[in-house]
């Protein structure tokens, strides 16, 4: 059984809110960026660097580290402010975001940026590397590390990653966590109307994963998802979190629009304002 972080409630409530305002700090400083999709994975990311991954922000390079790859690379404004808040880059940095010579580029790189584990952007391609590095620590017997790749709805359209759902599967990779971002939005609008991936549940179903269907932004069922993930042995899980795109803003909240568009600095002070007064359960 692996041993997960005791945090409360409140403090987690707090840290989400924190990297919720880093993230409209960062695209507005910025002028540009993806604030929609960050808003909407910033609960279950939180739970995740909080309370579940086995992790040392002081070593980022730990050789028992567990692995956290976000697949959905445009979504940098999230990984970076989780990495700050953890204490793995110096927050001052969020201010240099997407600017010329920064280690903070709009989509991330693992070179230059300390704790970014996979260069990521070209959507489809997380969930491949995390089954590679899940059987090199296999290999290495490894067997209390885990990885966990973070996917959006609207990149799982991406055919890599059904290959890659396949081969998870094949090779019972049950160190592999996969959480699908469902917010239901992306960059032209509805991915019903895109191109459709519901039925998700039965299709993951039939590939023979184990699924973990839950609200997105309620923390005790991420908490538990994600230990139900520890528990499940022989097949790899993927935890289907329902959210709300641009979650936290008023005027971002389920609009396609905010998918990839900063806010200016009217819209800033609303949305500080509107995160600042959330209130939990949201």
């Amino acid at each position: 059984m692996m041993a997960f972080k005791d945090v409360s409630l409140d403090e987690l409530i707090e840290f989400a809110r924190q990297v919720r305002l880093d993230i409209v700090f960062q695209t507005n400083k910025a002028k540009s960026g993806h604030p929609g999709g960050p808003l909407s994975a910033t609960d279950f990311t939180t739970v995740l660097f909080k309370s579940i991954m086995n992790y040392d922000p002081k070593n980022p390079n730990w050789n028992e580290r567990d692995i956290f790859i976000m697949s959905k690379g445009h979504c940098s404004a999230l990984s970076y402010s989780l990495l700050a808040r953890i204490g793995v880059i110096p927050i001052e940095w969020l201010e240099t975001f997407r600017k010329t010579g920064s280690p903070l580029q709009g989509h991330p790189n693992a070179i230059k940026c300390p704790g970014i584990e996979v260069s990521t952007g070209s959507l489809g391609q997380g969930l491949s590397i995390g089954n590679g590095m899940a059987l090199a620590m296999r290999l290495n017997g490894q067997n209390g590390r885990r990885v966990y790749v973070v996917a959006g709805d609207g990149e799982i359209q991406e055919g890599q990653y059904w290959e890659a759902i396949m081969s998870s599967a094949h090779y019972n990779l049950d160190n592999v966590c996969l959480t699908v971002d469902v917010n239901g939005l992306q960059i032209d609008g509805a991915t019903a109307d895109v191109m459709n991936v519901e039925p998700l549940a039965d299709k993951f179903i039939a590939f023979n994963w184990h699924v973990v269907s839950i609200n997105g932004h309620d923390f005790q069922q991420i908490i538990d998802a994600y230990k139900e993930a520890a528990e499940t042995k022989g097949k790899p899980t993927v935890v289907l979190a329902h959210t709300i795109k641009g979650k936290g803003v008023s005027f971002m909240e389920d609009k396609a629009g905010w998918h990839g568009r900063a806010p200016n600095d009217e819209e800033y002070k609303i949305a500080v304002n509107d995160i600042n007064n959330m209130k939990y359960p949201w």
